[in-house]
């Protein structure tokens, strides 16, 4: 006598069943002729009701090859290269062909928009106009309404508080972020949540300097003087003694959120929304700043620059100092670490307030980095949306980020983790390990870094001390996303305004002679941002402030 069926064996043989009679019955008319696209848009609606218990994929795993666009021009990484990613579409059938722009990427967006013709899947950043405006031009699918249909199982794997983050006024959800925490994230993870925002300093040079007190505006000035008399070049160039973020035509990040965390100015006072540029502690540190080009101390390079010259500067090793993102410069501070470990970048506390406070640094948020979305256009709603939910479940965050077990990873010492040969990848050339391997977030699309923290391998020099040195200081500001007005409104319009004169009197604000002078520049400018309406963009900030505390509250007792 045969063995019993399993219950999955069950139901993978009845769908097997339902999906030949329904294909025969469908099969009656000619249609011999017809293109592959056109027999696909013929299939019968699946018979077959999930559970949220059940993942999806598993119903059909034959192959099948999405288009995602990743909206990130410097995105390196082609999928079925390396071993992970071979691996998951050996597993679940889907294939990728990831898609980034050439140029622009918000000229690359608006042009598929405009034309209608969006890709299966997007991914780009929650702040960019052009998630609006695929939802708002009916170019995309409500998440929720695929999962009704084709797989509960999204329910399971999503994280509610995000769900009700990302949910619009019409109820559906279009987009799934990845590297978000919600405020129960912070409860749960605790110190294990670090933040990217860092005071970095060249170790061989600040300990030759008797690792100086920067923190207060003196302290600053004479680290940098100090440093450009003992080091005036690296390598025959000269030394730069200062590093930020690239200057845009709206700003610059380093000098202002990262400026305002490490002088922990908060972002609300009683309820109200605190306009942290006018603060005078942030005020004094940006004529700081004045003085030390007055000094000679900020290198015309820092304004000019843009990520690929800065990538190798830091490389050599030009910079003094730098307010920058860690995690910006692995592959930076792999070869500095290759060629002396004493040449590294370490983290060090950097400008504070009065009173020395410690510094507020933002963590993840409830929005995460990017989100990713699922185009109208997709080639087939059921396997998209189950993909999708395979990919932010645990196994597809273990398999994307460990990748195959007995190949790249295994249990060791009772932990599941990556083989040493393929951990000491990993920590030697991250470039080498993305390409032959494939995992740790090569494909970073849905990851999700709460999950995968327990996988990942303990950080080593040169990367420890930057993340260690930022524990306990990583806030989430999770209520101050997705505050600004949509572009195209009045508000909006406004505030694009106002944000293209900042990023045109920042510049002047530290090249200004006299702190007369930069305090004429500083007057101009409050006046203009008024004259051009500014008021009515706080209003409508405020108001969507209180609407994101209104939805976290739940999830913030």
């Amino acid at each position: 006598m045969s063995k019993m069926l399993k219950p999955k064996s069950l139901l993978l043989l009845m769908f097997a069943l339902v999906m030949a009679f329904t294909t025969a019955c469908s099969s009656g008319g000619d249609n011999s002729g017809a293109s592959e696209k056109e027999k696909e848009e013929e299939k019968p609606a699946e018979e077959v009701k999930l559970t949220q218990d059940q993942p999806g994929w598993e119903v059909d795993t034959s192959p099948i090859t999405f288009d995602w666009y990743i909206n990130f021009a410097w995105f390196p990484n082609k999928w079925g290269e390396d071993i992970t990613s071979q691996y998951v579409t050996k597993k679940t059938g889907v294939n990728l062909n990831l898609i980034v722009p050439a140029g622009n990427e918000a000229e690359k967006m608006n042009t598929m928009i405009a034309s209608g013709t969006l890709p299966d899947f997007i991914t780009l950043g929650w702040y960019e106009d052009a998630v609006k405006k695929m939802i708002e031009g009916d170019l995309v699918l409500p998440l929720n309404e695929l999962a009704d249909q084709y797989d509960p199982y999204f329910y399971k794997v999503t994280d509610p508080a995000k769900v009700s983050w990302y949910t619009k006024d019409d109820g559906n959800i279009y987009g799934y972020p990845n590297a978000s925490s919600s405020p129960k994230d912070y409860e749960k993870f605790g110190d294990n949540i670090t933040s990217n925002q860092t005071f970095l300093v060249r170790k061989d040079m600040y300990e030759a300097l008797g690792s100086p007190n920067m923190r207060t505006p003196e302290g600053f000035l004479k680290a940098l003087e100090d440093a450009k008399k003992m080091f005036p070049d690296v390598n025959g160039q000269p030394l730069i003694p200062f590093g930020l973020h690239d200057f845009h035509e709206k700003g610059n990040s380093s000098l202002e959120g990262y400026l305002q965390n490490f002088l922990a100015i908060p972002q609300d006072k009683d309820g109200k929304l605190n306009d942290r540029t006018t603060d005078p502690e942030y005020v004094k540190w940006l004529k700081t700043l004045r003085l030390a080009n007055e000094k000679g101390l900020m290198s015309k390079d820092i304004f000019v620059d843009k990520r690929p010259q800065m990538e190798e500067k830091i490389a050599q090793g030009r910079y003094f100092a730098m307010l920058y993102q860690r995690s910006d410069m692995a592959n930076q501070q792999n070869a500095l670490y290759a060629n002396d470990p004493n040449s590294v970048y370490i983290a060090v506390d950097g400008p504070a307030n009065t009173n020395l406070d410690q510094p507020t640094l933002s963590g993840p948020s409830i929005s995460g980095w990017t989100v990713t979305l699922i185009s109208k256009n997709v080639k087939d709603k059921a396997r998209a949306i189950r993909f999708l939910d395979y990919l932010i479940s645990e196994e597809g965050q273990r398999d994307t980020y460990l990748g195959e077990k007995g190949v790249t990873w295994d249990t060791i010492d009772g932990k599941d983790q990556f083989l040493p040969e393929v951990a000491e990848l990993l920590n030697s050339d991250r470039g080498a390990f993305d390409k032959k391997y494939g995992a740790s977030h090569t494909f970073w699309m849905m990851m999700d870094n709460n999950v995968t923290q327990p996988w990942a391998p303990p950080a080593v020099e040169p990367f420890k001390q930057m993340e260690d040195w930022t524990r306990g200081k990583t806030e989430s500001f999770s209520q101050f996303d997705q505050l600004d007005p949509d572009a195209s409104s009045e508000e909006g319009i406004i505030n694009d305004k106002v944000l293209n004169e900042w990023g045109k009197i920042l510049p002047k604000l530290i090249f200004a002679k006299t702190d007369a002078e930069f305090d004429q520049i500083w007057n101009d400018y409050q006046a203009k941002r008024e004259s051009l309406g500014f008021a009515k963009v706080q209003e409508y900030r405020q108001k969507e402030y209180e609407e994101n505390v209104k939805k976290l509250e739940e999830f913030l007792k």
